[in-house]
């Protein structure tokens, strides 16, 4: 990334870069509608020509011409290697085969669990969300997760209102204990505010960086739990110009997302 970077760019074209680079050439990712399209394309274009873009909807390693509307759209079949469909493909992650998958949430606790149902009670609900989707599915049996969402206080709580989908549960070895496949969860949290990981003994979300301009004290501030912070925080890396060109002028060049 030794580019120079002299351009500008917003919060969300910093999270759809930070998120591409979290994919390695050669693993599978399912995506889902926004964001997760626009990380995974950026990756596959840039460092990562080999990575397997798989859609819920069934299209199986494409190469996305630009940016679909949705997980069903036919943009999502374009040079597939296969037109499968969302059995085939949750199989795929009960079979262990996808090695990544985004999720969003409208809450997440200190343990990766997300919450996509409602907020307030059950019963009663203030607000009632989508639900599950395929969240459950890939939170559960894919080996990563990468979490995009906003970062405040409201959506980084202590206890989520509704556990919709499972990140380590309640610490060490809790998933293996529910009948998980072992060594998968969470992998990365990414936000407007930084990236975060989680620790490998005790489980509990950690920050791993802050975007350029941001403050440890300003992710604190936002995080209603108390976060790891290590001895050193990075800064996450800005988008580099070519990032930004595949981006605005391949990618999205009408602004769906980016805009």
């Amino acid at each position: 990334m030794g580019e120079a970077r002299m351009m500008e760019y917003n919060k969300t074209e910093l999270m759809a870069c930070a998120a591409s680079r979290v994919l390695e050439d050669g693993r599978s990712v399912l995506v889902g509608t926004g964001l997760p399209i626009i990380a995974a394309t950026l990756a596959q274009r840039l460092h990562a020509p080999d990575l397997l873009i798989v859609f819920e909807a069934g299209g199986i390693g494409p190469r996305i011409p630009m940016i679909p509307i949705s997980v069903g759209d036919s943009r999502t079949f374009h040079r597939a290697a296969m037109a499968a469909s969302m059995d085939y493909v949750m199989s795929l992650a009960q079979l262990g085969f996808i090695d990544y998958a985004f999720l969003g949430a409208a809450q997440i606790d200190p343990y990766g669990n997300l919450n996509t149902t409602v907020i307030g009670r059950h019963d009663r609900p203030k607000v009632r969300l989508p639900g599950s989707g395929g969240a459950n599915d890939a939170g559960s049996l894919c080996r990563r997760t990468i979490i995009l969402m906003r970062h405040d206080r409201r959506r980084f709580v202590e206890h989520l209102d509704f556990l919709t989908t499972p990140g380590y549960l309640t610490g060490p070895g809790a998933r293996e204990r529910a009948g998980l496949p072992a060594e998968t969860g969470p992998h990365r949290v990414i936000t407007q505010l930084g990236v975060m990981g989680f620790h490998p003994s005790s489980k509990r979300m950690m920050l791993l960086s802050v975007h350029p301009g941001v403050t440890v004290e300003d992710v604190v501030e936002n995080t209603g739990f108390e976060l790891l912070i290590p001895d050193e925080v990075s800064t996450t890396e800005p988008p580099t110009e070519a990032e930004l060109r595949l981006l605005r002028e391949e990618i999205d060049p009408a602004g769906i997302v980016i805009g």
